[in-house]
């Protein structure tokens, strides 16, 4: 008789514990749905306004368009930004439903990624704008040596484009905490290696190269016809 009117209590316990679920999943699911349907509103607000301002034209010619589609993305930077955006208040949803069913473990990782959100932004940023950045300039020395008869003007051009975004890349993965100084230290080591090697070609083994190199870029004719003027 003790046994059973145990099993009653723990029955009655279970139930009551169940009841008292059942409101706070309810109001979960219903805050997701919410959330989702919020996300879907935000992700096409950003991308109308993005559209708007001219954003996309920005990244079709900084080249980010292309390389995303090159990797498989169906859209465009815009298309990125939007989901981006779609994603964080998914996120947002998600720590408040959570919270409320009293999972503090699951909440407190979806907080940390939700801190996290601002820093990917920035990067996002600063890859679109360091891309426009890189282009601009290796098209303009792409056009002044070409102006000026200086040859290789292309590898020129893409010489400085790939340099500025070597820098814009460390910048962006400084911002997400992604490699820290070891990604700094890598490339400033490169840097020295090809600074090191450009100076022992010239001062040792590659005179004559480097006086190759340098009057096929700046020829000494031009030199003589700015004396005769």
């Amino acid at each position: 008789m003790q046994s059973i009117d145990m099993l009653v209590d723990t029955s009655r316990e279970f139930l009551h514990q169940i009841a008292a679920f059942l409101p706070r999943l309810v109001l979960a699911l219903a805050v997701v749905l919410v959330g989702w349907l919020l996300a879907k509103t935000v992700r096409f607000a950003v991308e109308k306004g993005l559209r708007a301002v001219n954003f996309s034209v920005l990244t079709e010619r900084a080249g980010t368009d292309h390389f995303l589609q090159q990797g498989g993305l169906q859209g465009d930077t815009t298309t990125l930004f939007g989901l981006f955006a779609y994603w964080v208040v998914i996120l947002a949803a998600l720590i408040i439903a959570f919270n409320g069913l009293g999972a503090t473990y699951i909440t407190d990782l979806l907080q940390r990624a939700e801190l996290f959100t601002p820093k990917v932004l920035v990067a996002m940023l600063v890859v679109v704008l360091g891309s426009y950045f890189a282009r601009f300039v290796g098209e303009a020395i792409h056009t002044y040596c070409t102006d000026a008869q200086i040859p290789d003007a292309d590898i020129l051009g893409k010489i400085a484009r790939y340099l500025i975004m070597t820098f814009v890349v460390m910048i962006a993965l400084s911002q997400v905490e992604v490699g820290g100084d070891i990604v700094q230290r890598t490339f400033l080591i490169i840097l020295f290696g090809l600074v090191l090697a450009l100076a022992l070609a010239f001062g040792i083994g590659g005179k004559d190269w480097a006086a190759a190199m340098l009057e096929r870029w700046w020829p000494q004719r031009k030199k003589d016809d700015h004396r005769g003027l």
